[in-house]
């Protein structure tokens, strides 16, 4: 793979499962967690029934996330999990065959303690395909949005159910890999299924605020936060062009002991489900 070509493997991930199914297919997991051999063998063991791999750097004070990922940070951090050893997880994957793409998922403190463009430089020498980064606005990310287009890399930026137009407007013009749409305004995890009157008005709303947003994308956009089981996956990716799970993987993988066979086990149902 090379190192210049981040965003056209996204883009070519999006292409190939629009042709076989109704969405990618996008989890979350937390670099390091429990900790950073175990973490490697998930991501190693989902990575086929993947399309894009969203890999979480851990952070002290992940705004963003439920307390299932926030749990999940803590221990990886606990054990000894910093940057340098999450991009080094991403290096021994590339070096053992992984070639999905792979979203660096992190909060911008963390970013500036290593240093912007040494972050870029050493994430692009590593494999990464692009940059997630929550706490970071448009309006505040535009020398780090450059140094990463200069590698090659996406530079994933988020729109919520209550962004205005101008914020749409915004993201759109900017947007390179995808745009990540939050589901519902909160933090992840995972949520019930819902049932009736109640789950037609949550689908209906998402399905109005992806059109607003796709009037003016023009590339694929991504929903997560809340997604929780097959069935869900199943219902957004009939809207959107990706899917993203965390939480409900995470989960996963702490009720079991072979936690690479659970990952697995549970991620290849998501595929199913996307694929019915």
């Amino acid at each position: 793979m090379s190192l210049k070509n981040g965003r056209i493997h996204i883009q070519r991930a999006f292409q190939k499962a629009s042709k076989t199914q109704s969405a990618a297919l996008m989890p979350y997991f937390t670099l390091g967690y429990p900790d950073p051999e175990t973490s490697l063998a998930v991501i190693e063991a989902i990575a086929p029934y993947s399309d894009l791999l969203e890999l979480g750097v851990p952070f002290s004070d992940p705004l963003a996330d439920g307390p299932t990922i926030q749990r999940s940070t803590q221990i990886a951090l606990e054990n000894g999990t910093t940057t340098a050893v999450c991009l080094d997880i991403v290096r021994q994957l590339r070096e053992r065959g992984v070639e999905t793409p792979i979203m660096l998922m992190g909060y911008y403190n963390p970013v500036l303690a290593y240093g912007q463009a040494k972050y870029v430089q050493d994430a692009a020498a590593a494999g990464v395909d692009g940059f997630i980064i929550p706490d970071l606005p448009p309006e505040e990310a535009g020398e780090l949005e450059a140094q990463a287009a200069q590698a090659g890399l996406a530079f994933i930026h988020f729109l919520a159910p209550t962004s205005s137009l101008d914020r749409i407007a915004n993201v759109t013009n900017r947007a390179s890999g995808f745009i990540y749409l939050v589901s519902l305004t909160g933090v992840t995890g995972a949520r019930p299924t819902l049932s009736g009157a109640e789950a037609t008005a949550v689908q209906s709303d998402l399905a109005a605020f992806i059109a607003r947003v796709r009037e003016k994308a023009a590339v694929p956009l991504a929903v997560g936060f809340g997604i929780s089981s097959p069935e869900q996956a199943a219902s957004v990716g009939k809207l959107a062009d990706g899917v993203i799970v965390g939480s409900a993987l995470i989960n996963a993988v702490n009720q079991s002991g072979d936690k690479p066979a659970a990952a697995a086990q549970f991620v290849q149902s998501l595929q199913r489900a996307l694929l019915q």
